[in-house]
């Protein structure tokens, strides 16, 4: 396994993310897609403000409304321009995330397969260009349930659409991170290692809260509710060599140190080095 982080945490600020997650020994990352494609026509740029901090992409995040047909073309073309990106700078994964807002009772079978038949058109399309497409459930969109997601896998092709499980958007959706991923073992092609925060969380452990702010629903890796020895475990016994991703959406603390957190988990307890 390959350990990767998302520098979602530092919003819009791109040139910090990468120097305090370098700092920190994170050596591949993922970042908004809006501000990789600022360097759309300025490729080496790109390739060079990534290497000056010993950074490589892991993947960047795509997708659209796949269940409305009349954005099925600009959601083609537009994850079609994303692997395009991607593929120019070395990566070879592309995130399939769906679009809210999700409809009243979830997405219903006939939805289900426009979004399937836009997926399959559109993952072909990256596939062709030396990209893998990996559907990520979401919550609050129009693929978040366990049946909408079966469905979804159901009815798409397994040669060149494949599955990014995120260990947080599934545990909130009511389903068993192993189990689902047990069941789309052979088409895990990417990965997000995100926490899940607790009911009651404890203000010494988060400092967000002794400013009476709001908690996060998901937190720093090892102060959730996600116990993430049996996902590691089942990637070992399946032996995936891909990315794992760290993901924070938004820090409890300082992104530096939330990354922190989450660098010291995944090797301290979970004996995966990031380097």
């Amino acid at each position: 396994m390959k350990i990767s982080c998302h520098l979602i945490t530092w919003g819009e600020n791109l040139l910090k993310g990468l120097e305090e997650a370098s700092l920190l020994g994170y050596r591949a990352c993922e970042t908004f897609t809006h501000i990789a494609l600022q360097y759309e026509n300025k490729i080496e740029e790109f390739n060079h403000l990534l290497a000056s901090n010993q950074f490589e992409l892991s993947a960047l995040y795509g997708g659209g409304r796949f269940s409305e047909k009349s954005f099925q073309k600009e959601v083609i073309d537009y994850n079609t321009r994303v692997a395009k990106f991607l593929a120019a700078n070395g990566s070879d994964r592309i995130v399939f995330g769906p679009q809210g807002p999700r409809n009243l009772g979830g997405t219903t079978l006939e939805e289900l397969k426009i979004a399937a038949e836009t997926i399959n058109e559109a993952a072909k399309h990256c596939y062709d260009l030396g990209v893998k497409a990996c559907v990520h459930p979401h919550l609050g969109t129009e693929i978040e349930s366990e049946y909408e997601l079966d469905t979804i896998m159901e009815l798409t092709n397994p040669e060149y659409v494949y599955f990014c499980p995120d260990t947080a958007h599934l545990t909130r959706a009511g389903m068993d991170p192993v189990k689902v991923m047990r069941r789309y073992k052979d088409r895990i092609a990417y990965l997000h290692l995100k926490d899940v925060t607790p009911e009651d969380p404890d203000a010494k452990i988060f400092p967000i809260l002794s400013g009476n702010e709001a908690m996060p629903i998901f937190c720093e890796l090892g102060l959730g509710t996600i116990q993430f020895e049996g996902i590691i475990d089942f990637l070992k016994e399946i032996h995936y060599d891909g990315w794992v991703t760290v993901e924070i959406d938004q820090s409890t603390s300082t992104p530096i140190n939330s990354l922190k957190i989450c660098r010291d988990f995944v090797e301290q307890n979970l004996l995966l080095p990031i380097k």
